[in-house]
């Protein structure tokens, strides 16, 4: 395929996507795909994290390796489900200065105790009704041996029948969540880096053939 075409392609995809969402309610556009399991499309994916350091600037980091399997519902969405594992030793910083210090790994094996711990894991236990566009859904977080409720903030995106360009029933969602790490036991230099982190997903979901 000529890259041309394939510009042509995206910017076609794209304007599908936006114009799909507008004027259109949640139930609507939930109506445009079929119920079934949706693995997460990791090329269109994200799992960000993003804390205080000393109040002068918010850090940044991600987890590079995970996955996640959305089980919708589209009929009756609160009957929806979500799991995502993600690999802990996958965390990624972009630390400018790896020649002298692996500060990914110290992050991954000294916090977060990845040798013992190379899952953190969240399950959803209630999945809330869509309302405009939105809703909330609350689950389980292991991590470092520890397991917490959460509550994410989710945002349905958009949903077609078929993807522009993967062919299939595509579904796409935002969330948020923030959380006090201290509580799964995470509390290493608290004092300088803040316990409350905030994380935000991004995800689109193909549905499985």
């Amino acid at each position: 395929m000529s890259k041309l075409r394939f510009n042509n392609l995206l910017i076609l995809g794209l304007t599908t996507l936006i114009l799909s969402t507008q004027s259109v309610s949640a139930n609507e556009i939930l109506e445009r795909v079929p119920s079934g399991s949706y693995p997460v499309d990791l090329s269109h994916a994200s799992v960000v994290w993003k804390v205080s350091h000393f109040g002068f600037s918010t850090y940044v980091g991600r987890f590079t390796d995970f996955s996640a399997d959305l089980t919708l519902d589209s009929e009756d969405f609160t009957k929806s489900k979500v799991s995502v594992a993600i690999k802990t030793d996958s965390i990624d910083t972009a630390y400018p200065f790896a020649e002298e210090k692996d500060f990914n790994q110290t992050l991954a094996v000294d916090w977060l105790e990845s040798e013992e711990y190379p899952l953190i894991t969240f399950e959803s236990t209630e999945v809330g009704p869509l309302v405009a566009n939105r809703a909330e859904v609350t689950g389980m977080l292991s991590m470092a041996g520890e397991t917490h409720p959460v509550v994410l903030s989710i945002t349905l995106n958009n949903a077609l029948a078929s993807h522009p360009l993967k062919k299939v029933a595509a579904i796409g969602f935002s969330a948020t969540t923030e959380i006090d790490r201290s509580e799964w036991g995470v509390d290493n230099v608290i004092q300088a880096v803040a316990a409350n982190v905030r994380i935000e997903i991004e995800g689109e979901f193909l549905k499985a053939e």
